[in-house]
């Protein structure tokens, strides 16, 4: 089937796009907040008709919480899943928006025209740039290129609690031949990237005791032992002085980047110093031996979030607090299991208290990372039309965060999954203001078509 007749049919009919965006952006669908319960259901219902318009058998599934919308088309290609959320974060502080975030609109800036409004781009703006790119498919070919699996979820800003469950009930109704995720973006706001690793997350919450209350330090001072001097000489021991962890296995299961990807990586010419600069910061702080980009990407990290204990109000009071504690955070990559960290972690923490003091921890559960297998042909088809596309061919990258639902499609489906977004680094996710390029949601969705396109070729 031409591409090139919808692509066409993509700039010609994008003022309708844009419109059917902003009717979605104006649903303020926020999760996390009960009050929007309503709103949630609506964009849901929003979404079901919008499939529907296209031809795909939609239908909203509810769950204990917000609903999951699920559609079905059939095509002659392989099958597809395509996974995206229409719930949006809160819009606090709300005096530093200089629109309301739901009254979306068209904006010029020195940069080129956007879409400004919450969700524009997490993720409504970046969700529809698939539907519209199987919208004006179905215009002109009259059927899709590839079997589809719409994938829609109410609940990512609120930490997804009914997605396991459902996965788990429906798990052969979405398992496909391979999933699209479309919550990423371009690298530095230029360069097309497919995302083919994600890293864990663990966090540890805990409080070391000593004393059984505040001491006064002209009575106690010296001689007895500081919880706080206790905790920062944990925390202080956990890295060496090239920036690597210490802790007992902590880099057993951490792979090496292959020649491949790692030439692929320096061929982006990072700039470090602009990235640190833009933060007011200078040198890296991780392995020494290890190019910025592989820091970010593809090592593990601990990180201290917060720390506290004593008095830290005006002025002075002169005490031994009873306690300290600490927030920690470790991204991890590979093969890493976040329980053998968390086990290691805690021996190094017991090992270092002295005698007396006991420890309390506050903890959730850890997830691993997400590493994506780019032997399968679709990825180097999808980077290929990619970069048909954009300026600058497209790259394979990492991520630092964690976008835990490419880990369900591999543990709960067996589905490899693939991570596709066209957002910039400064769109203002989670933020006042929060923005999409118009040329991200133009060019993101002739992408999915060059995308459809590929992988229906055989």
């Amino acid at each position: 089937m031409p591409l090139e007749s919808v692509l066409t049919r993509i700039d010609n009919e994008m003022p309708k796009a844009i419109e059917r965006l902003m009717e979605l952006l104006r649903i303020p669908s926020i999760s996390t907040d009960p009050a929007f319960k309503d709103d949630c259901q609506a964009a849901a219902d929003w979404l079901v008709e919008d499939l529907k318009s296209i031809g795909v058998a939609a239908e909203k599934r509810q769950t204990p919480g917000h609903p999951m919308v699920v559609g079905h088309v059939k095509g002659p290609g392989p099958h597809l899943l395509f996974y995206g959320h229409y719930d949006v974060q809160p819009v606090d502080p709300l005096e530093l928006w200089d629109a309301p975030p739901f009254e979306p609109a068209l904006e010029s800036t020195p940069t080129g025209q956007v879409i400004r409004g919450r969700g524009s781009a997490d993720d409504k703006g970046q969700l529809m740039t698939f539907v519209e790119a199987c919208r004006a498919w179905k215009a002109e070919h009259g059927e899709l290129p590839c079997e589809i699996t719409f994938f829609f979820e109410g609940e990512e800003e609120s930490g997804s609690p009914s997605l396991v469950p459902f996965m788990k009930q429906y798990a052969s109704e979405l398992t496909s031949d391979i999933a699209l995720i479309c919550d990423t973006g371009l690298f530095e706001s230029t360069v097309p990237a497919i995302t083919t690793q994600l890293r864990g997350l663990l966090g540890e919450d805990f409080t070391v005791t000593g004393p059984n209350r505040d001491l006064h330090s002209g009575m106690y001072g010296g001689i007895a032992m500081n919880p706080i001097r206790v905790l920062t000489k944990i925390l202080a021991g956990l890295h060496d002085d090239t920036g690597a962890v210490t802790l007992p296995g902590f880099y057993d299961a951490v792979p090496e980047v292959a020649d491949e990807i790692r030439a692929q990586w320096q061929g982006l010419n990072f700039d470090h110093k602009s990235f640190l600069g833009n933060v007011g910061l200078h040198d890296p702080a991780g392995e020494h031996d290890r190019t910025p980009l592989e820091q970010i990407w593809s090592r593990p990290t601990c990180d201290v979030n917060g720390i506290w204990g004593g008095y830290t109000g005006d002025g002075f009071k002169t005490v031994l607090p009873s306690q300290a504690s600490a927030k920690l955070s470790f991204r991890l990559v590979g093969q890493q299991d976040p329980d053998l960290i968390r086990e290691s972690f805690r021996s190094y923490v017991e090992s270092n208290l002295p005698a007396g003091f006991s420890i309390e921890y506050r903890t959730e559960k850890g997830a691993p990372a997400s590493q994506m297998s780019i032997e399968d042909p679709a990825f180097e088809k999808a980077r290929k039309a990619l970069s048909d596309e954009w300026p600058r061919p497209a790259a394979y990258t990492g991520c630092g965060g964690s976008i835990p639902i490419a880990g369900y499609f591999r543990d709960l489906l067996g589905v490899n999954a693939m991570l596709i977004g066209f957002g910039k680094d400064d769109d203002q996710i989670h933020s006042p203001n929060e923005k999409y390029d118009l040329i991200s949601f133009q060019k993101g969705t002739r992408s999915w078509a060059r995308i459809l396109d590929a992988l229906s070729r055989t």
